[in-house]
């Protein structure tokens, strides 16, 4: 594809109209000054242009970022010099790991020393810019999408940079000056060279010597040198002193940087379990100093602090937004995100105007944040900003309706490590799996129980906020009334299931119960607070319909593509709104969106409110296209998608979003806040490297939502009172001799291990 066809793609992929790039993407306008050293806004540098999403200083990896960041974005390049003294675009000196050269010259694997380090792979510094004209840039970490790599990046001359993006910035950062010596090589000469013909705004590195060297050159210039800090630990080899010592010697660095550049825990460190520390004073001492100070080190999609609850964009705005101090740039792999703080997020309290949507339900208060339906999750749902908060009623043994993640107890409590974990059931009504059920056990030993916190992605060893992960208390659902009144919310949620099964197996009244709980905490002559009933049993909402004037919420279990109008008439009949999944809305094929359904905006033409759920701020439960941006998601689902009401795990990053300063801003929105195009990023993938297509989702059917009515609620029989076939250990029998099913017990304490592995 030519220069100019790729250019025309990625417009078609990243522009949702014309107008939107006719106008310069305005930033928000506050009367708070920055914190900068300047005073200015702080600056985006894109490190090797968008490298969190294609690879790294590829012509995509710098189109997309000028395309879809703050107008000023600066377009970092970390400067590699080849056998013939050309300077390229490459992420490593070593260059196997971010290119396909091993399958080039497979013979040619070298071994050096650099700073005092030995390596081994194929270096720049071994082959001509004509060598490596056939090879081409890949992603070089793993946990990213390779189907970019079928795209064949050639690699790029900062030459070639500047010509075909043009961008608004150019940085060069130069690593390894000592090493190219070695070689025979002057950077110093590049840097000179390059100059002359590119605008280059900053040179920056980690040898001291380096930045003397050139410092004269630039003396007249507006190219600002800025000295890189690697770890503390770590020698500069020019001064043989560490850069934790030069760290205390600011004075120094001014003599021959405007500026310095460091990891972001130089800045704010956390400790051992990743949890934040005071900040450094670094900034402010730099400040005074006259030096300027860029933070590096922003992925969105590794493992945060757990003070930002998986939410970057919260990272960011730690950085430039707090009481004390701005950094006055940062360096990042996804610019989106420091664009949207600094162009949107930035200068705002809770007394901010809000957005209208959308409508915040959260899904077992903040269980993001605490273990879910515990009084510590609704309270942080409460402070956090969401117009509802959840009750999932599940019934005890003793007939007490209470708030729970789950009827089986393995989700949301330590049951496992209690004295009740020999009481495994298979109920294959409620799940093909053994679990130990709510109704097995009375509202006083559930009590007993520790609450654990859920890690719906503990496989990537995704932990969440393990400092509390058992803290808190659950609630009945009176002590869910009770605590609810008086409120900064808008309603209530309670969700209903399983009520067939606890009626006709346990003996369980679950609708009943509930009704009556909300009648005797007075909600059913309140006006305060909305009351809406949620399930996926359209018996539950007829029955309730009967009863009761609460609003009521069919939730679809299953993703769809369609509905067909005689189920959206027979859902109107008995629910006011519908819950759907987000796969619903942007279906997927290998986490890249496909397109976008119309089946948003075909529920709201039969009079019905559309939330979507679930919303989770880590960074592997969002699609590609949202840049591993929790902020980008939302908004796409709001913006693009036209929900009203999103359900999810983190409130906060939801309340944070709605309080954006760019939302009203109509036309003149930044290209940042705009929804991403569905099925955009698969436009640029090359054919050979496309996932394979999915089949197409099904639709929801007159069929699908019919439910036989609610059985009667039968007498329990007179015994232990646990469901299905019991597993665990039982009282022996008459006669002496082995257990009957030594099967079973082996199978119970598999199941235990593996629980108890999932809770550790």
């Amino acid at each position: 594809m030519s220069n100019s066809g790729i250019v025309v793609l990625l417009f078609v992929v990243f522009l949702q109209s014309s107008l939107i790039f006719s106008q310069s993407p305005k930033a928000s306008t506050t009367s708070t000054p920055w914190r900068t050293l300047a005073g200015n806004a702080p600056i985006v540098i894109a490190k090797g242009g968008f490298s969190g999403l294609v690879p790294d200083s590829s012509y995509y990896a710098y189109s997309i970022a000028s395309l879809i960041s703050l107008p000023n974005v600066i377009m970092w390049c970390d400067v590699q010099l080849t056998k013939d003294n050309v300077g390229i675009c490459a992420p490593n000196v070593m260059l196997d790991n971010v290119t396909d050269i091993q399958f080039l010259f497979k013979d040619n694997k070298k071994s050096y020393i650099i700073n005092g380090e030995h390596l081994e792979g194929w270096f720049s510094v071994d082959y001509t810019v004509k060598d490596l004209s056939d090879v081409h840039l890949i992603q070089s970490i793993l946990s990213r999408s390779d189907k970019y790599d079928g795209d064949l990046f050639p690699i790029l001359t900062v030459e070639k940079v500047a010509q075909l993006v043009k961008p608004p910035g150019l940085w060069l950062n130069v690593q390894h000056d000592m090493f190219f010596k070695q070689h025979n090589l002057s950077m110093r000469n590049f840097v000179h060279s390059v100059s002359r013909r590119v605008i280059i705004d900053y040179i920056s590195s980690p040898e001291v010597a380096f930045l003397t060297n050139i410092g004269a050159m630039f003396n007249r210039s507006k190219t600002k040198l800025v000295f890189r800090f690697l770890e503390p630990e770590v020698t500069e080899p020019s001064t043989n002193q560490t850069f934790g010592s030069l760290l205390k010697n600011l004075t120094f660095l001014k003599t021959f940087a405007s500026g310095i550049l460091v990891p972001k825990g130089y800045i704010w460190p956390v400790n051992m379990d990743l949890y934040l520390q005071p900040h450094t004073s670094l900034v402010l001492d730099a400040h005074k100093e006259g030096l300027e100070v860029f933070a590096s080190d922003f992925m969105n999609d590794v493992p945060l602090s757990y003070n930002y609850s998986y939410d970057p964009l919260a990272e960011i705005l730690s950085f430039i937004d707090n009481t004390d101090f701005s950094v006055d740039g940062v360096l990042s792999d996804f610019p989106i995100t420091p664009s949207e703080a600094i162009g949107c997020f930035s200068h705002i309290n809770k007394n901010s105007s809000e957005y209208e949507k959308p409508i915040i339900i959260s899904h077992n208060g903040a269980s993001g944040m605490y273990a879910g339906s515990t009084d510590l999750a609704y309270r942080q749902a409460v402070e956090d900003g969401a117009d509802v908060i959840d009750c999932s009623v599940q019934m005890t043994k003793d007939g007490i309706p209470i708030c729970l993640n789950s009827i089986n107890l393995f989700d949301g409590t330590a049951v496992v490590q209690s004295p009740f974990s020999s009481h495994f059931a298979t109920i294959p009504e409620i799940q093909a799996n053994a679990g130990i059920f709510s109704f097995n056990l009375t509202w006083k030993e559930i009590q007993s129980l520790r609450p654990a916190i859920s890690i719906p992605y503990m496989h990537y060893n995704l932990k969440r906020n393990p400092a509390y992960a058992n803290a808190g208390n659950f609630m009945t659902l009176s002590d869910f009334l009770i605590f609810s009144k008086g409120k900064p919310i808008t309603g209530i949620l309670i969700s209903i299931e399983n009520a067939a099964y606890l009626a006709e197996k346990q003996g369980l009244g679950v609708t009943d119960a509930v009704f009556s709980a909300l009648k005797h905490a007075g909600y059913d002559n309140q006006a305060a607070l909305e009351v809406t009933i949620q399930s996926t049993d359209s018996a539950v909402l007829k029955k309730l319909k009967q009863q009761t004037d609460f609003k009521l919420m069919y939730m679809v279990d299953e993703s769809i593509r369609d509905a067909l109008n005689s189920s959206l008439k027979a859902i109107k009949q008995f629910a006011d709104s519908v819950a759907i999944n987000k796969v619903s809305v942007y279906p997927l094929s290998a986490s890249f969106l496909t397109g976008m359904t119309n089946l948003v905006p075909k529920l709201q033409s039969f009079g019905l409110t559309v939330y979507v759920y679930l919303f989770r701020n880590e960074f592997v439960s969002q699609a590609w296209d949202y840049f591993s941006d929790p902020t980008v998601e939302i908004n796409s689902y709001v913006q693009g998608a036209g929900v009203d009401g999103i359900i999810t795990d983190f409130p906060g990053t939801a309340r944070a979003y709605r309080r954006n300063s760019c939302l009203k801003m109509g036309s003149g929105m930044p290209v940042y806040m705009t929804p991403v195009q569905p099925g955009g990023l698969l436009q640029l993938i090359a054919a050979q490297f496309l996932p394979p297509a999915e089949a197409p989702l099904p639709v929801l059917t007159e069929s699908d939502i019919a439910e036989p009515p609610l059985p009667s609620v039968t007498v329990r029989p007179p015994a232990s009172g646990i469901g299905g076939n019991f597993l665990g250990p039982t009282s022996p029998p008459p006669s002496s001799g082995p257990p009957h099913c030594i099967a079973c017990i082996f199978v119970a304490l598999s199941m235990l291990l593996l629980a108890s592995l999932l809770i550790l």
